[in-house]
C-alpha cells in the first residue's frame, strides 16, 4: 500500500506551490492597535488554546461583548469566571505560559487570532474591574500579547456559521443528559445517572452559576 503522508517541509511546501499572499503577512503585528482593539471590543466570544503536561486543551471562554479588556497595546485581560471547575486552562498555563486565543465576532465575516504568554492574577482591584452580577472572578488571566492578526472570512463563508437557516435542531441532536447517562451506564462503578433530571434542571442551574 502507497503511503501518502506528508513527512517532511519539502512534501508539505510541493502541495502549496503558490507564494504566501503578501496580505497575510502584513496583517500580523505583535501589539493590539486601533483596528484590532476594535473586534476584541464587540467580541463575546472567544476559544483558548493551551498546553499542558497531560497535552493540549481548547476552552470556550464567552460574555458579554468586550469581556476581553484590552488594558494597553501588548496586554490583554481575561476575568476567568465560573465553570466547571477543571481548571484545565488554568493549571496548563502554571505549566506553560505559551496561549493562543481566536476571537469571533458575530456576523463579522472575519476572526482574530492573538497569542502570547500568561500569567494568572488574584490581586483584589484587578478581580474588582470585573465585578458582575455581584461577584468576583476567581482570577484575572493576564496576557502579554506577541502576535495579532485577522484570519481571513473563508472558513465562517463556507460554514455560513451566522445564518439561522443553517442552526442545528436540538431535538434531533443528544443532550447533556443523554451523553451523560450514556457514558456512565458503561462503567459499572457509577450509579444509574437520571439524564432527563440533569436535562430538567440544567437551565436554571446553568442560569444561577453564570456568574
Amino acid at each position: 500500500m502507497t503511503d501518502h503522508s506528508i513527512t517532511s517541509l519539502e512534501t508539505l511546501a510541493a502541495r502549496y506551490p503558490n507564494p504566501v499572499a503578501p496580505a497575510s503577512v502584513a496583517k500580523e503585528i505583535d501589539h493590539v492597535d486601533e483596528n484590532y482593539a476594535a473586534l476584541i471590543a464587540v467580541s463575546p466570544f472567544m476559544v483558548l488554546a493551551t498546553n499542558g503536561p497531560e497535552g493540549l486543551d481548547c476552552s470556550p471562554r464567552g460574555d458579554l461583548p468586550g469581556f476581553v479588556t484590552v488594558r494597553d497595546a501588548k496586554t490583554l485581560l481575561i476575568p476567568d469566571r465560573k465553570g466547571n471547575n477543571r481548571l484545565d486552562s488554568l493549571r496548563n498555563i502554571l505549566f506553560d505560559p505559551r496561549i493562543g486565543m481566536l476571537f469571533l465576532v458575530p456576523g463579522y465575516g472575519e476572526t482574530l487570532r492573538v497569542n502570547g504568554t500568561a500569567t494568572l492574577s488574584a490581586d483584589p482591584e484587578l478581580c474588582a474591574r470585573f465585578e458582575m452580577a455581584g461577584k468576583l472572578p476567581a482570577c484575572v488571566i493576564v496576557v502579554d500579547v506577541e502576535q495579532v492578526y485577522f484570519q481571513c472570512s473563508r472558513a465562517v463563508v463556507r460554514a455560513d456559521l451566522w445564518s439561522p437557516a443553517k442552526h442545528a435542531d436540538r431535538r434531533e441532536l443528544p443532550s447533556a443528559g443523554q451523553i451523560l447517562r450514556d457514558i456512565t451506564a458503561r462503567n459499572e462503578a457509577i450509579e444509574t445517572f437520571d439524564g432527563a433530571a440533569y436535562d430538567k434542571a440544567l437551565p436554571e442551574r446553568v442560569k444561577a452559576t453564570l456568574y
